[in-house]
């Protein structure tokens, strides 16, 4: 080990930064970005592991000097510009776009949209970088979700004779053989998003859905609800950031040891807490969700989903809250937390409903994911938990996780729903025919849209059942 380099980064923070390397002449020799400084700069003591120019770099190392970022993405805008404006010696450098994907929107007839780690040109519009691969695929699926741009290149493009899946299953407008009139209107949209204005984008979104509600169209209001969970996934910056408290984190041992530590925060014991979360659209095709953890994390067999009984209690959320409360201790008798996500209103209908269970509410406040608290079991207001505390994230986790359970489920009815309100009216069109069309097309919207020639092209389905369909919806 060499002693006087660990002596210069013996105060390193373990913390996300971007990090400076000098020469005895003060000449600056390299940036690097970390999400853990501390780590990262010990990765250079032992120089036999080093690639060879940093071995060379290495040597001639008297000072280094960091500095602490929010993220680890914040750390890699910060390293890209010190790279660009100081240029150290020893940096692959990130002025030729190399070192991180990119996105682009080409300048063409129909833009596509697609990833690279080229030369910026000047017949791109070019958005980044991204902190890695899997960053930007995930911002790629959410813009094509929203605005349906094309994917494949341009000689794909001008030989194909049909939509391809992604048409399909609603992620391309299908401009290689339709006329797709509002695909600029689109592209103007991506460039909205990509550039960190999705807030009013959600807004006028938003408007539009409950016009369409309010119209009783309802499957289009689903798709532009759809459309707006993905944007709320998608930072302004058009970077993932990653939970503190992620899955991958959570050890028995960790988990273990965050319980504990709720245990004393409220003063109960906790072998089986049940996490419950709503959800429906305008009142169409209520459910509900409870999942559950203890000291050894998620606890995948509690799991519970629930259809509404009493449909006059649908579209308001206290009612429904109380009726899936009641069921799951009813059917489970070992649950003994009860978390609500929501204000006073469903901690005191959980509380009416379970009097002997403790209830613990996880409000949203006016920010969300920012400006949480909690009402406690005795019914008293809590507002300081730290924001960066195991507990705090733990409990953040755990509401997420029961959202994310309720909204897939959600999803999935309503899915069933408008597949059998569309199909079943037409006669002769049973299970297995759907079956077919669905797997031929990848949705309803699709089949809805298909001309005769495409019907009858759906192995198994008959000419006779392909004019019956066409005709049903044209």
């Amino acid at each position: 080990m060499n002693i006087q380099f660990s002596d210069l980064i013996e105060n390193a923070p373990e913390s996300p930064g971007v990090y400076r390397m000098y020469d005895a002449s003060n000449n600056l020799l390299y940036v690097g970005k970390a999400k853990n400084l501390l780590h990262r700069l010990r990765q250079y003591v032992d120089i036999s592991k080093l690639e060879l120019h940093k071995q060379v770099m290495r040597t001639l190392v008297t000072r280094v000097t960091w500095e602490i970022t929010p993220t680890e993405s914040d750390a890699l805008i910060l390293e890209e510009k010190l790279i660009k404006t100081e240029k150290p010696k020893y940096n692959i450098m990130l002025t030729d776009g190399k070192m991180y994907p990119m996105l682009a929107l080409t300048n063409t007839k129909y833009p596509r949209l697609l990833k690279f780690r080229g030369k910026i040109s000047q017949k791109r519009d070019v958005y980044g970088p991204y902190p890695s691969v899997q960053a930007l695929n995930e911002t790629i699926k959410m813009i094509q979700k929203v605005c349906r741009l094309r994917t494949c290149n341009d000689t794909f493009m001008r030989n194909r004779t049909r939509p391809c899946l992604l048409y399909q299953i609603g992620r391309c407008s299908g401009p290689c053989v339709l006329n797709v009139p509002d695909y600029n209107d689109n592209v103007r949209l991506a460039r909205r998003i990509l550039t960190g204005d999705s807030e009013p984008i959600i807004q006028e979104l938003t408007m539009q859905m409950k016009t369409l509600s309010e119209k009783m169209d309802y499957e289009n209001a689903a798709i532009l609800r759809d459309k707006i969970a993905a944007l709320t996934k998608t930072s302004n910056r058009g970077i993932r950031q990653k939970p503190t408290y992620s899955e991958n984190n959570d050890t028995h041992t960790k988990w273990d040891l965050v319980v504990s530590e709720m245990e004393k925060w409220i003063g109960k014991k906790i072998t089986f807490a049940g996490v419950f979360d709503n959800s429906h659209l305008f009142g169409t095709n209520p459910v509900g969700a409870m999942i559950a953890f203890g000291h050894s994390g998620f606890i995948k067999s509690g799991y519970r989903h629930f259809k509404l009984r009493d449909k006059s209690r649908a579209g308001n959320d206290i009612a429904m809250m109380q009726e899936f409360v009641a069921r799951a201790i009813d059917d489970n008798p070992k649950i003994d937390l009860i978390i609500v996500d929501g204000g006073r209103a469903q901690w005191n209908i959980a509380h009416q409903t379970a009097p002997n269970i403790p209830i613990l509410g996880v409000t949203k406040g006016e920010v969300r994911n920012g400006d949480e608290h909690f009402i406690m079991p005795d019914g008293s207001e809590y507002r300081d938990l730290a924001k960066d505390s195991a507990l705090f994230l733990a409990l953040r986790r755990v509401r997420d996780e029961a959202h994310r359970f309720v909204i897939t489920y959600h999803r999935t009815t309503r899915a069933k729903a408008m597949t059998g309100s569309c199909l079943d009216e037409i006669e002769g069109i049973g299970p297995t025919r759907k079956k077919l069309l669905l797997q031929h097309f990848g949705s309803v919207r699709a089949i809805m849209d298909a001309d005769i020639s495409a019907l009858t092209k759906v192995p198994g389905l008959g000419q006779s059942a392909a004019r019956k369909i066409y005709a049903h919806f044209h």
